[in-house]
């Protein structure tokens, strides 16, 4: 056990996390997204959602300040009468965790999937929202001055 890390964060996770470098991407993944079929690499937290993780990710992940928009999120299919409620808890999570780095693109059904099947890996969780799957893209620790 160590402390201060989140256990919804597993071993796995944080092995991933650390592995991963600048430019590299993630996706978390809701219930319905084909994560098996497309990951490279593959973690599975069926048991919980994407706001929990995305929020325990976010306090060691940072986001690429070298990018307009680190965050994706699948766009809604025209025609599906929705608005994914939550979007609006990404945005507050993005936000309190990166908040000078947490625009966000939409990209086309079919567009993510072929990014995610380019991400470092794929988390699959147990989320029951629809459009609920998110792509971050990893930024870099800057060292911080001494002044």
């Amino acid at each position: 056990m160590l402390k201060h890390i989140p256990p919804i964060l597993s071993p796995e996770l944080l092995k991933i996390l650390m592995e991963m470098g600048h430019g590299d991407e993630i996706v978390i993944a809701d219930g319905n997204f084909p994560s098996a079929a497309i990951a490279q690499r593959l973690v599975r937290l069926d048991g919980h959602g994407v706001p929990e993780i995305l929020e325990a990710v976010m306090r060691f992940f940072p986001l690429d300040a070298y990018t307009e928009k680190p965050v994706a999120l699948m766009e809604v299919v025209p025609g599906d009468k929705v608005i994914p409620a939550i979007w609006d808890d990404y945005r507050r999570i993005l936000k309190n965790a990166e908040p000078d780095h947490c625009e966000i693109d939409f990209v086309e059904r079919f567009a993510f999937y072929e990014r995610a099947k380019k991400a470092y890996a794929v988390i699959a969780t147990g989320e029951t929202a629809i459009y609920a799957n998110i792509l971050l893209k990893k930024g870099v620790v800057q060292k911080e001055s001494c002044e």
